[in-house]
Protein backbone atom coordinates (compact mmCIF):
# COMPACT_ATOMS: atom_id res chain seq x y z
CA UNK A 1 0.00 0.00 0.00
CA UNK A 2 2.65 2.13 0.92
CA UNK A 3 6.05 3.43 -1.27
CA UNK A 4 8.98 0.50 -1.17
CA UNK A 5 12.10 2.55 -1.24
CA UNK A 6 14.71 2.34 0.43
CA UNK A 7 13.61 4.96 3.17
CA UNK A 8 10.05 4.10 3.42
CA UNK A 9 9.46 1.56 6.62
CA UNK A 10 6.54 1.54 6.79
CA UNK A 11 5.64 -1.81 7.94
CA UNK A 12 7.87 -4.96 7.98
CA UNK A 13 8.34 -7.14 4.86
CA UNK A 14 10.54 -9.10 7.22
CA UNK A 15 13.62 -9.44 4.66
CA UNK A 16 16.63 -8.26 5.72
CA UNK A 17 17.57 -4.78 4.65
CA UNK A 18 19.16 -1.27 5.48
CA UNK A 19 19.22 -0.31 9.30
CA UNK A 20 15.67 0.91 9.85
CA UNK A 21 14.93 3.26 13.07
CA UNK A 22 11.09 3.15 14.21
CA UNK A 23 9.41 7.02 14.29
CA UNK A 24 6.79 8.33 16.05
CA UNK A 25 5.12 11.49 14.26
CA UNK A 26 2.56 13.18 15.59
CA UNK A 27 -0.23 15.68 14.62
CA UNK A 28 -1.85 17.18 17.78
CA UNK A 29 -3.90 20.14 16.10
CA UNK A 30 -7.34 17.75 15.24
CA UNK A 31 -9.25 16.58 12.55
CA UNK A 32 -11.34 14.55 10.66
CA UNK A 33 -8.97 12.86 8.63
CA UNK A 34 -4.85 13.30 8.83
CA UNK A 35 -1.96 11.46 6.78
CA UNK A 36 1.70 11.87 6.27
CA UNK A 37 3.44 12.22 3.64
CA UNK A 38 7.33 12.69 2.80
CA UNK A 39 10.70 11.98 1.55
CA UNK A 40 10.97 8.48 2.66
CA UNK A 41 7.35 7.96 0.59
CA UNK A 42 8.97 9.84 -2.17
CA UNK A 43 5.99 12.46 -1.71
CA UNK A 44 3.78 9.52 -3.55
CA UNK A 45 1.80 7.91 -0.89
CA UNK A 46 -0.09 8.98 2.22
CA UNK A 47 0.14 7.20 5.13
CA UNK A 48 -2.80 7.55 7.60
CA UNK A 49 -2.54 8.80 11.11
CA UNK A 50 -5.02 7.32 14.06
CA UNK A 51 -6.68 9.05 16.81
CA UNK A 52 -4.82 8.28 20.27
CA UNK A 53 -6.67 6.62 22.61
CA UNK A 54 -8.37 9.11 25.38
CA UNK A 55 -7.46 11.88 23.00
CA UNK A 56 -8.95 11.85 19.54
CA UNK A 57 -7.04 15.50 18.71
CA UNK A 58 -4.19 14.13 18.35
CA UNK A 59 -2.91 11.89 15.29
CA UNK A 60 -0.50 9.87 15.24
CA UNK A 61 1.94 7.15 13.08
CA UNK A 62 5.20 4.82 13.41
CA UNK A 63 7.06 4.22 10.87
CA UNK A 64 10.59 3.01 10.50
CA UNK A 65 12.95 5.11 8.47
CA UNK A 66 16.79 5.02 7.61
CA UNK A 67 19.40 7.35 9.40
CA UNK A 68 19.94 10.53 7.54
CA UNK A 69 17.84 13.66 6.46
CA UNK A 70 13.95 13.38 6.08
CA UNK A 71 11.24 16.03 4.95
CA UNK A 72 7.57 15.86 5.60
CA UNK A 73 4.04 16.98 5.52
CA UNK A 74 0.93 16.41 7.11
CA UNK A 75 -2.53 16.06 4.79
CA UNK A 76 -4.86 17.38 6.94
CA UNK A 77 -8.63 17.19 5.95
CA UNK A 78 -7.50 17.84 2.13
CA UNK A 79 -5.21 20.75 3.48
CA UNK A 80 -1.04 20.01 3.41
CA UNK A 81 -0.18 21.43 7.11
CA UNK A 82 3.26 21.96 8.54
CA UNK A 83 3.79 21.59 12.02
CA UNK A 84 5.16 25.07 13.41
CA UNK A 85 6.60 23.79 16.54
CA UNK A 86 9.13 21.12 15.14
CA UNK A 87 11.68 22.24 12.52
CA UNK A 88 11.00 23.39 9.13
CA UNK A 89 12.03 24.97 5.84
CA UNK A 90 10.80 26.27 2.42
CA UNK A 91 11.49 23.73 -0.53
CA UNK A 92 10.47 22.70 -3.69
CA UNK A 93 7.22 21.47 -1.69
CA UNK A 94 6.32 24.50 0.42
CA UNK A 95 7.14 24.82 3.70
CA UNK A 96 7.67 21.66 5.17
CA UNK A 97 9.14 19.93 8.66
CA UNK A 98 12.31 17.92 8.79
CA UNK A 99 13.90 15.37 10.81
CA UNK A 100 17.21 14.07 11.36
CA UNK A 101 17.55 10.84 12.46
CA UNK A 102 20.81 9.23 13.99
CA UNK A 103 22.43 5.85 13.20
CA UNK A 104 23.13 5.31 17.13
CA UNK A 105 19.79 4.20 18.74
CA UNK A 106 20.65 6.03 22.08
CA UNK A 107 21.26 9.34 20.08
CA UNK A 108 17.57 9.77 19.08
CA UNK A 109 15.68 12.03 21.22
CA UNK A 110 12.06 12.42 21.88
CA UNK A 111 9.98 14.72 19.35
CA UNK A 112 8.43 18.11 20.19
CA UNK A 113 5.24 17.70 20.67
CA UNK A 114 2.82 21.18 22.37
CA UNK A 115 0.75 21.01 25.25
CA UNK A 116 -2.91 19.85 23.82
CA UNK A 117 -6.48 20.48 25.02
CA UNK A 118 -7.30 17.47 27.00
CA UNK A 119 -3.86 15.67 27.86
CA UNK A 120 -3.76 14.01 31.12
CA UNK A 121 -1.08 15.67 33.35
CA UNK A 122 0.62 12.64 33.80
CA UNK A 123 1.08 12.18 30.33
CA UNK A 124 4.84 13.33 28.45
CA UNK A 125 6.08 13.28 25.04
CA UNK A 126 7.94 9.71 24.41
CA UNK A 127 8.50 9.57 20.63
CA UNK A 128 11.09 8.73 19.22
CA UNK A 129 11.10 11.99 16.38
CA UNK A 130 14.38 13.87 16.76
CA UNK A 131 15.39 17.29 15.43
CA UNK A 132 19.10 17.36 14.10
CA UNK A 133 20.99 17.60 17.21
CA UNK A 134 21.79 21.60 18.17
CA UNK A 135 25.10 22.43 18.86
CA UNK A 136 25.91 23.65 22.47
CA UNK A 137 25.42 27.58 22.50
CA UNK A 138 28.29 29.69 23.19
CA UNK A 139 29.31 32.30 25.83
CA UNK A 140 28.79 35.26 23.48
CA UNK A 141 25.31 33.47 22.32
CA UNK A 142 24.46 33.26 26.19
CA UNK A 143 25.22 36.67 27.02
CA UNK A 144 23.87 38.34 23.44
CA UNK A 145 20.36 36.26 24.92
CA UNK A 146 20.53 37.46 28.42
CA UNK A 147 21.10 40.99 27.34
CA UNK A 148 17.73 41.10 25.58
CA UNK A 149 15.42 39.20 27.82
CA UNK A 150 17.11 41.43 30.60
CA UNK A 151 16.58 44.95 27.99
CA UNK A 152 13.13 43.71 27.52
CA UNK A 153 12.08 42.95 31.09
CA UNK A 154 14.16 47.01 31.66
CA UNK A 155 11.79 48.38 29.45
CA UNK A 156 8.35 47.10 30.69
CA UNK A 157 6.50 47.79 34.18
CA UNK A 158 4.68 45.62 36.20
CA UNK A 159 1.17 47.88 35.56
CA UNK A 160 1.64 45.87 32.40
CA UNK A 161 0.21 42.86 34.39
CA UNK A 162 -2.76 44.14 35.80
CA UNK A 163 -5.90 42.86 34.45
CA UNK A 164 -8.57 45.10 32.82
CA UNK A 165 -11.09 42.95 35.18
CA UNK A 166 -10.78 40.95 38.31
CA UNK A 167 -10.03 40.50 42.14
CA UNK A 168 -7.12 40.52 44.59
CA UNK A 169 -7.95 39.47 48.31
CA UNK A 170 -6.30 40.31 51.12
CA UNK A 171 -6.67 39.35 54.76
CA UNK A 172 -7.34 41.45 58.13
CA UNK A 173 -4.48 40.09 60.83
CA UNK A 174 -6.76 40.38 63.15
CA UNK A 175 -9.04 37.40 62.20
CA UNK A 176 -8.19 34.22 63.20
CA UNK A 177 -5.60 31.58 61.77
CA UNK A 178 -8.19 29.21 61.30
CA UNK A 179 -10.59 31.39 58.77
CA UNK A 180 -7.88 32.69 57.51
CA UNK A 181 -7.23 28.72 55.69
CA UNK A 182 -10.45 27.82 55.02
CA UNK A 183 -10.77 31.45 52.92
CA UNK A 184 -7.03 29.99 51.14
CA UNK A 185 -8.96 27.06 50.26
CA UNK A 186 -12.53 28.20 49.56
CA UNK A 187 -11.07 30.71 46.93
CA UNK A 188 -8.22 28.83 45.37
CA UNK A 189 -5.40 30.49 46.19
CA UNK A 190 -2.34 29.71 47.63
CA UNK A 191 -1.08 33.35 49.37
CA UNK A 192 -3.33 36.20 50.30
CA UNK A 193 -1.38 39.63 51.41
CA UNK A 194 -2.24 41.10 54.77
CA UNK A 195 -4.01 44.39 56.43
CA UNK A 196 -2.97 45.86 59.25
CA UNK A 197 -6.13 48.41 59.63
CA UNK A 198 -4.45 50.03 62.95
CA UNK A 199 -1.12 50.86 61.05
CA UNK A 200 -3.18 51.64 57.52
CA UNK A 201 -0.89 49.50 55.12
CA UNK A 202 -0.21 46.25 53.81
CA UNK A 203 2.20 43.98 56.35
CA UNK A 204 2.89 40.97 55.03
CA UNK A 205 1.64 37.86 53.37
CA UNK A 206 0.06 34.57 54.81
CA UNK A 207 0.97 31.73 52.78
CA UNK A 208 0.71 27.29 52.89
CA UNK A 209 4.21 27.81 54.55
CA UNK A 210 2.30 29.43 57.45
CA UNK A 211 -0.18 26.77 57.73
CA UNK A 212 2.31 23.88 57.61
CA UNK A 213 4.52 25.45 60.27
CA UNK A 214 0.95 25.66 62.79
CA UNK A 215 0.22 22.32 62.04
CA UNK A 216 3.92 21.08 62.99
CA UNK A 217 3.53 23.35 65.70
CA UNK A 218 0.44 21.53 66.80
CA UNK A 219 1.88 18.11 66.04
CA UNK A 220 4.83 19.62 68.94
CA UNK A 221 3.52 17.67 72.52
CA UNK A 222 5.58 20.67 73.99
CA UNK A 223 3.83 23.63 71.64
CA UNK A 224 1.54 26.22 74.02
CA UNK A 225 -0.54 26.04 70.49
CA UNK A 226 -3.70 24.06 70.50
CA UNK A 227 -6.40 23.40 68.58
CA UNK A 228 -8.75 25.15 70.50
CA UNK A 229 -6.58 28.57 70.54
CA UNK A 230 -6.16 27.74 66.76
CA UNK A 231 -9.77 29.26 66.57
CA UNK A 232 -9.11 32.11 67.87
CA UNK A 233 -5.29 32.45 67.40
CA UNK A 234 -4.97 35.83 65.27
CA UNK A 235 -2.87 35.86 61.91
CA UNK A 236 -1.11 39.08 63.75
CA UNK A 237 -0.54 36.46 67.06
CA UNK A 238 0.85 33.85 64.75
CA UNK A 239 3.18 36.27 62.76
CA UNK A 240 4.96 37.62 65.93
CA UNK A 241 5.88 34.11 67.05
CA UNK A 242 6.57 32.74 63.49
CA UNK A 243 10.85 34.20 63.48
CA UNK A 244 11.66 32.48 66.60
CA UNK A 245 9.64 29.25 65.24
CA UNK A 246 11.42 28.76 61.99
CA UNK A 247 14.75 29.35 64.21
CA UNK A 248 13.79 26.22 65.95
CA UNK A 249 13.18 24.03 62.91
CA UNK A 250 16.47 23.36 62.66
CA UNK A 251 19.79 24.71 63.10
CA UNK A 252 20.25 26.28 59.78
CA UNK A 253 16.81 27.24 59.24
CA UNK A 254 17.38 30.93 57.85
CA UNK A 255 14.72 33.65 59.37
CA UNK A 256 12.16 34.57 57.93
CA UNK A 257 11.73 38.19 57.12
CA UNK A 258 9.35 41.11 58.63
CA UNK A 259 8.95 43.83 56.44
CA UNK A 260 6.61 43.04 52.83
CA UNK A 261 8.36 42.47 49.97
CA UNK A 262 5.91 45.05 47.39
CA UNK A 263 6.44 46.46 44.53
CA UNK A 264 4.95 49.32 42.83
CA UNK A 265 2.78 49.21 39.39
CA UNK A 266 6.05 51.48 37.66
CA UNK A 267 8.94 49.24 38.80
CA UNK A 268 10.17 47.49 35.65
CA UNK A 269 9.16 43.23 35.04
CA UNK A 270 13.34 42.52 35.85
CA UNK A 271 12.92 44.83 39.39
CA UNK A 272 9.92 42.28 40.42
CA UNK A 273 11.56 39.64 38.82
CA UNK A 274 14.59 40.19 41.23
CA UNK A 275 12.32 40.77 44.17
CA UNK A 276 11.33 37.02 43.97
CA UNK A 277 13.93 35.65 43.04
CA UNK A 278 16.14 37.25 46.27
CA UNK A 279 13.20 36.96 48.87
CA UNK A 280 12.48 33.79 47.73
CA UNK A 281 8.79 34.17 47.31
CA UNK A 282 6.12 32.53 44.87
CA UNK A 283 4.62 36.33 44.80
CA UNK A 284 5.15 40.29 44.84
CA UNK A 285 2.38 42.43 45.64
CA UNK A 286 1.79 45.26 43.62
CA UNK A 287 0.76 48.35 45.48
CA UNK A 288 0.24 51.63 44.47
CA UNK A 289 -0.05 54.91 46.89
CA UNK A 290 -0.77 58.89 45.81
CA UNK A 291 1.20 60.23 48.53
CA UNK A 292 4.58 60.19 49.28
CA UNK A 293 4.26 58.75 52.71
CA UNK A 294 2.83 56.04 51.27
CA UNK A 295 -0.58 56.62 53.01
CA UNK A 296 -3.78 54.93 51.60
CA UNK A 297 -1.83 52.20 49.70
CA UNK A 298 -4.03 50.53 47.03
CA UNK A 299 -3.74 46.53 46.27
CA UNK A 300 -3.61 46.54 42.30
CA UNK A 301 -2.23 42.83 41.58
CA UNK A 302 -0.28 39.88 42.88
CA UNK A 303 3.13 39.92 40.56
CA UNK A 304 4.23 36.15 39.65
CA UNK A 305 7.00 34.91 37.79
CA UNK A 306 4.76 33.22 35.30
CA UNK A 307 2.97 35.82 34.36
CA UNK A 308 6.49 37.53 33.49
CA UNK A 309 7.51 34.45 32.11
CA UNK A 310 4.32 34.86 29.67
CA UNK A 311 5.21 38.44 28.89
CA UNK A 312 8.66 37.10 27.34
CA UNK A 313 7.27 33.99 25.68
CA UNK A 314 4.60 36.47 23.85
CA UNK A 315 7.45 39.17 23.24
CA UNK A 316 9.67 36.81 21.57
CA UNK A 317 7.11 34.08 19.77
CA UNK A 318 7.94 35.55 16.23
CA UNK A 319 11.77 36.64 16.79
CA UNK A 320 12.97 33.69 18.31
CA UNK A 321 16.13 32.79 16.60
CA UNK A 322 16.91 36.37 18.30
CA UNK A 323 17.35 34.65 21.87
CA UNK A 324 19.51 31.58 20.37
CA UNK A 325 20.01 29.48 23.41
CA UNK A 326 15.88 29.08 23.19
CA UNK A 327 16.58 26.21 21.04
CA UNK A 328 19.06 24.56 23.18
CA UNK A 329 17.80 20.99 25.25
CA UNK A 330 17.64 21.60 28.50
CA UNK A 331 19.84 18.63 29.87
CA UNK A 332 22.60 20.86 27.90
CA UNK A 333 22.53 24.24 29.49
CA UNK A 334 22.82 24.47 33.48
CA UNK A 335 19.24 24.96 34.31
CA UNK A 336 17.32 22.82 37.37
CA UNK A 337 18.62 20.59 40.12
CA UNK A 338 19.34 17.38 38.73
CA UNK A 339 19.52 13.42 40.06
CA UNK A 340 23.47 13.35 40.75
CA UNK A 341 25.23 10.72 38.30
CA UNK A 342 27.06 8.16 40.00
CA UNK A 343 30.21 9.61 41.20
CA UNK A 344 29.35 13.09 40.42
CA UNK A 345 31.05 15.34 42.93
CA UNK A 346 28.87 18.26 44.83
CA UNK A 347 25.73 17.12 43.03
CA UNK A 348 23.16 18.47 45.03
CA UNK A 349 20.26 15.69 45.93
CA UNK A 350 16.89 15.82 44.76
CA UNK A 351 14.28 15.86 47.23
CA UNK A 352 11.97 12.35 46.36
CA UNK A 353 9.87 10.45 48.49
CA UNK A 354 7.46 7.00 48.81
CA UNK A 355 3.97 7.43 48.50
CA UNK A 356 3.90 5.85 52.15
CA UNK A 357 6.18 8.12 53.47
CA UNK A 358 4.57 10.19 55.85
CA UNK A 359 3.03 13.78 55.85
CA UNK A 360 4.85 15.09 58.84
CA UNK A 361 8.14 13.97 56.66
CA UNK A 362 7.37 15.47 53.60
CA UNK A 363 6.48 18.95 55.72
CA UNK A 364 10.00 18.19 57.60
CA UNK A 365 11.68 17.95 53.90
CA UNK A 366 9.44 20.68 52.01
CA UNK A 367 11.11 23.37 54.97
CA UNK A 368 14.38 21.37 55.30
CA UNK A 369 15.63 21.30 51.78
CA UNK A 370 13.50 24.95 50.91
CA UNK A 371 11.46 23.39 48.03
CA UNK A 372 8.29 24.17 47.24
CA UNK A 373 7.38 20.71 46.12
CA UNK A 374 8.63 16.82 46.12
CA UNK A 375 8.24 14.52 43.84
CA UNK A 376 6.58 11.05 44.66
CA UNK A 377 8.26 8.43 43.44
CA UNK A 378 7.96 4.56 43.36
CA UNK A 379 10.81 1.89 43.66
CA UNK A 380 12.03 2.22 40.39
CA UNK A 381 12.16 6.35 40.67
CA UNK A 382 9.38 6.55 38.41
CA UNK A 383 6.87 9.41 38.86
CA UNK A 384 3.52 8.59 40.43
CA UNK A 385 2.81 12.15 41.50
CA UNK A 386 3.97 15.47 43.61
CA UNK A 387 3.33 16.86 46.88
CA UNK A 388 3.58 20.48 47.16
CA UNK A 389 3.14 23.34 50.04
CA UNK A 390 0.05 24.10 48.36
CA UNK A 391 -1.46 20.79 48.92
CA UNK A 392 -1.46 21.26 52.59
CA UNK A 393 -3.99 24.12 52.56
CA UNK A 394 -6.65 21.23 51.41
CA UNK A 395 -6.58 20.10 54.84
CA UNK A 396 -8.40 23.28 56.29
CA UNK A 397 -11.46 21.45 54.30
CA UNK A 398 -14.02 20.35 56.86
CA UNK A 399 -11.03 21.02 60.01
CA UNK A 400 -9.03 17.94 58.97
CA UNK A 401 -6.33 19.04 60.35
CA UNK A 402 -7.54 18.65 63.58
CA UNK A 403 -8.39 15.50 62.60
CA UNK A 404 -4.95 13.56 61.71
CA UNK A 405 -1.56 12.99 62.94
CA UNK A 406 1.43 13.96 60.69
CA UNK A 407 3.38 10.91 61.62
CA UNK A 408 0.08 8.76 61.12
CA UNK A 409 -1.19 9.85 57.57
CA UNK A 410 0.79 9.09 54.33
CA UNK A 411 1.84 11.50 51.52
CA UNK A 412 -1.12 8.97 49.73
CA UNK A 413 -3.64 9.04 52.15
CA UNK A 414 -3.01 13.51 51.81
CA UNK A 415 -3.21 13.57 48.13
CA UNK A 416 -6.25 11.51 48.28
CA UNK A 417 -8.09 13.73 50.81
CA UNK A 418 -6.73 17.09 48.67
CA UNK A 419 -8.35 15.83 45.25
CA UNK A 420 -11.05 17.87 44.96
CA UNK A 421 -8.84 20.83 45.73
CA UNK A 422 -8.90 23.42 43.04
CA UNK A 423 -5.54 24.56 43.43
CA UNK A 424 -3.42 24.77 40.01
CA UNK A 425 -7.05 24.02 37.89
CA UNK A 426 -5.60 20.65 38.22
CA UNK A 427 -2.20 20.79 36.71
CA UNK A 428 -0.40 19.97 39.84
CA UNK A 429 2.01 17.16 38.34
CA UNK A 430 3.58 18.59 35.25
CA UNK A 431 6.15 16.71 33.13
CA UNK A 432 9.20 17.59 30.68
CA UNK A 433 11.81 15.83 28.96
CA UNK A 434 15.67 16.65 28.95
CA UNK A 435 16.19 16.62 25.95
CA UNK A 436 13.04 19.66 25.66
CA UNK A 437 14.13 22.62 24.67
CA UNK A 438 14.03 26.07 26.74
CA UNK A 439 11.64 27.56 24.60
CA UNK A 440 9.19 24.30 25.39
CA UNK A 441 10.03 24.68 28.93
CA UNK A 442 9.29 28.10 29.09
CA UNK A 443 5.99 27.90 27.23
CA UNK A 444 4.38 25.29 29.82
CA UNK A 445 6.14 27.08 32.48
CA UNK A 446 4.18 29.88 31.55
CA UNK A 447 0.56 28.70 32.10
CA UNK A 448 -1.35 29.16 34.87
CA UNK A 449 -0.56 28.00 38.10
CA UNK A 450 2.27 25.77 36.90
CA UNK A 451 5.36 26.57 39.05
CA UNK A 452 7.61 23.48 37.98
CA UNK A 453 8.26 20.61 35.73
CA UNK A 454 9.29 17.29 37.07
CA UNK A 455 12.12 15.94 34.37
CA UNK A 456 11.12 12.39 33.27
CA UNK A 457 13.23 9.23 31.02
CA UNK A 458 11.01 8.67 28.00
CA UNK A 459 8.75 6.08 28.59
CA UNK A 460 9.70 5.20 32.78
CA UNK A 461 8.44 7.94 34.06
CA UNK A 462 11.74 8.08 35.97
CA UNK A 463 12.25 11.28 37.55
CA UNK A 464 15.49 12.69 36.66
CA UNK A 465 15.70 16.40 37.99
CA UNK A 466 13.22 19.22 38.63
CA UNK A 467 13.07 23.01 36.68
CA UNK A 468 10.97 25.86 38.58
CA UNK A 469 10.06 28.67 37.20
CA UNK A 470 12.76 30.04 39.56
CA UNK A 471 15.54 28.21 37.91
CA UNK A 472 14.81 29.65 34.38
CA UNK A 473 14.95 33.26 35.52
CA UNK A 474 18.08 32.61 37.39
CA UNK A 475 19.27 31.45 34.18
CA UNK A 476 17.79 34.03 32.03
CA UNK A 477 18.94 36.69 34.04
CA UNK A 478 22.37 35.07 35.06
CA UNK A 479 21.88 35.54 38.73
Amino acid sequence: MFGSGPDTGHGNSGVAGPLLIPMRFVWPYGGRRVFLSGSFTRWLEHIPMSPMEGCPTVFQVICSLSPGYHQFKFFVDGEWRHDEHQPFVNDNYGIVNTIFIAREPNLVAPSFSPETPGRSNMDVDDAFVSSEPVPTVSDADLEASRNRVSAFLSRHTAYELLAESGKVIALDVNIAVKQAFHILYEQGIPVAPLWDSCKGQFVGVLSALDFILILRELGNHGSNLTEEELETHTISAWKEGKVYLGRQIDGNARSYPRCLVQAGPYDSLKDVALKILKSKVATVPIIHSTSQDGSFPQLLHLATLSEILKCICRHFKHSASSLPILQQPICSIPLGTWVPNIGEPNGRPLAMLRPNATLGAALSLLIQAEVSSIPIVDKNDSLLDIYSRSDITALAKDKAYAQIHLDEMSVHQALQLGQDANFFNGQRCQMCLGSDTLHKVMERLANPGVRRLVIVEAGTKRVEGIVSLSDVFRFLLGV
